[in-house]
């Protein structure tokens, strides 16, 4: 998982994310790591339009953003 969120901060792409919080509510995140510290990762996310800190043993799973290319006939 860390592979991940290191290669999102060197190379500023998204991953999705999913993560429960403090209060057991999981939701589904695609962000952009911005710092990594420790045991909390700094991400602007997509879903809140700003940027947040997340805990990373609140993180369930990481996978890299699919990105879908049109094929021109």
């Amino acid at each position: 998982m860390s592979k991940l969120l290191t290669k999102s901060l060197e190379e500023q792409i998204p991953v999705e994310m999913i993560y429960i919080s403090s209060s057991n509510q999981i939701t589904q995140r695609k962000i952009i790591v911005k710092e990594i510290n420790g045991s909390m990762v700094r991400a602007y996310c997509f879903m809140r339009r700003q940027t947040r800190l997340f805990k990373i043993e609140q993180i369930l799973s990481l996978m890299p953003v699919r990105t879908f290319h049109k094929e021109i006939s």
